[in-house]
């Protein structure tokens, strides 16, 4: 990481809390907790943002959009993350074949069509169009089904910058529970470049 950070043993307050909650929920403190140590309160508004968006979408769809805004965004740490997630939904060589090419992974369309979308989203919102909408409607996806992705994408916009600007890189407790291929394909960024 990139900047200094406040260490476990020193934490205090606001930081102990975050810390000690992390830990509790990942089995391990990760470093993405630790780049926020210096503003507890913003990564507790993120935690919020993104629990109450989540939490109004299906979860596999959830991880489907945030895992093509990840690789879009070039984030290392939310690919790795977001594909470990998505072992609870698929098989780790599907996982693969999802973040190689989702149109060769036997998702249904819609599911394709989601990711093509959250990538764009990601990539260049403003190039985003009522015909990219109309094909999500199409295939079956509601107004608010669509504006969940939209914010689900949005969030991991965020949350992806902040971390990549800092330099955190993905957690070896989470990247060592992957099979190696599946980790390489998930590396999209600066990890993948070294």
């Amino acid at each position: 990481m990139f900047i200094d950070t406040v260490p476990e043993d020193q934490a205090t307050g606001a930081v102990a809390e975050m810390y000690q909650q992390d830990r509790e929920g990942w089995g391990f403190l990760p470093s993405f907790t630790q780049a926020f140590s210096h503003r507890p309160d913003v990564f507790g508004t993120w935690r919020q943002l993104i629990s109450s968006i989540a939490g109004q979408m299906d979860r596999r769809r959830f991880e489907l959009a945030t895992l093509a805004a990840a690789r879009a965004l070039r984030s290392d740490c939310c690919s790795v993350a977001h594909g470990k997630f998505l072992t609870r939904f698929y098989d780790e060589d599907t996982v693969r074949q999802i973040a190689i090419d989702p149109h060769q992974a036997g998702l249904e369309a819609v599911d394709v069509a989601l990711m093509s979308f959250a990538e764009k989203v990601a990539r260049a919102p403003a190039s985003v169009t009522g015909r990219d909408i109309e094909t999500l409607k199409e295939l079956g996806l509601s107004d608010r089904d669509i504006f969940d992705v939209v914010l689900a994408v949005g969030a991991r916009c965020f949350f992806a910058t902040v971390i990549e600007a800092v330099g955190v890189t993905p957690e070896a407790d989470l990247a060592d529970t992957l099979d190696p291929d599946l980790l390489g394909v998930l590396l999209v960024g600066r990890s993948a470049a070294s």
